[in-house]
């Protein structure tokens, strides 16, 4: 297959470019270049920005693709903009979404408990727009009708040795330190996914008949004071935590209500998730061991 991967350049999205040249596909990456990624083999590289209609059809012009995937789609002006210049070059288009597309629940979520089809668009681009609501109406561009075959992919907060936003290494090393962490709702049960999973996950949704919006996500939820428990096994140390504390202590997970998903759809489809108490702990392991390495430089 011949595969565009707009945004492939870290975390998921570059296990996502792995995994298909493993499986020897020709692999396309669009990105604004500015970070120096070395792939599992040799990829096309795209310089282009995603947001801007010049730049993007630039690089795709006179190009077709057998499937799409877009990391990086956080309005309803980027779904257009995709729309416009993806229809008749590919057939399948699959859009990173978010977990926050769902209000907060104490209870799984399924894919129906929110649905982008008929949600209004008012937004243009994202700064018109908070994170949850572009995705929401990057879905909603998506569901109201395309040339083309489209999946909405709704990760929760992706976790791994990779994770550029480095939020599970803030609780590992505030811990260590014996630092307080902001914590709401130590009880709210979270949910995640390792980045290589959800990398092998978009690779085998290109030939999945799944269409529309699909959960992503590790079998399992987890209170953040359990997440919190793991972290003091491996450390040794008491976490200490407050409903409040300055910013710069919140926790980036610092949910005030449960959030979580069911990933029952795609699961019935053929794909078998990781469950997260085999992997947490020993992630957890390897990140205190890597904080306490960096610490001796």
């Amino acid at each position: 297959m011949k595969i565009l991967v707009l945004g492939g350049t870290r975390f998921m999205g570059k296990h996502l470019v792995d995994e298909l040249l493993r499986e020897g596909h020709v692999v396309s990456v669009g990105s604004t270049g500015q970070t120096v990624v070395h792939y599992d083999g040799e990829v096309e590289r795209l310089t282009l920005n995603r947001e801007d209609r010049a730049s993007l059809e630039a690089a795709v012009q006179g190009r077709e693709w057998d499937i799409v995937y877009d990391m990086i789609c956080y309005s309803p002006d980027d779904a257009r903009l995709a729309v416009n210049m993806f229809t008749g070059k590919t057939k399948k288009y699959i859009l990173v979404s978010s977990l926050s597309v769902y209000l907060p629940a104490e209870h799984g979520q399924k894919e129906e408990e929110w649905s982008p089809y008929g949600y209004p668009v008012t937004g243009t681009d994202r700064h018109s727009l908070s994170y949850a609501e572009g995705k929401r109406q990057a879905e909603a561009v998506f569901a109201d009708g395309t040339a083309f075959q489209a999946v909405m992919v709704r990760p929760p907060f992706v976790l791994g040795m990779d994770d550029y936003t480095r939020r599970l290494h803030f609780h590992v090393e505030k811990v260590m330190k014996g630092e307080t962490i902001g914590m709401p709702a130590p009880e709210a049960r979270v949910q995640f996914i390792r980045s290589d999973e959800a990398g092998r996950f978009l690779s085998w949704l290109k030939t999945a008949s799944l269409t529309g919006p699909v959960n992503a996500c590790s079998t399992g939820s987890i209170p953040l004071s359990e997440l919190l428990g793991l972290i003091e096994t491996v450390t040794g140390k008491k976490a200490i935590t407050a409903p409040e504390a300055p910013q710069k202590n919140m926790s980036p997970y610092g949910v005030e209500q449960s959030w979580y998903m069911d990933n029952g759809k795609a699961e019935a489809a053929g794909f078998e998730f990781e469950r997260l108490d085999n992997w947490l702990p020993e992630l957890i392991n390897q990140l205190v061991q890597q904080l306490r390495e960096e610490s001796k430089l």
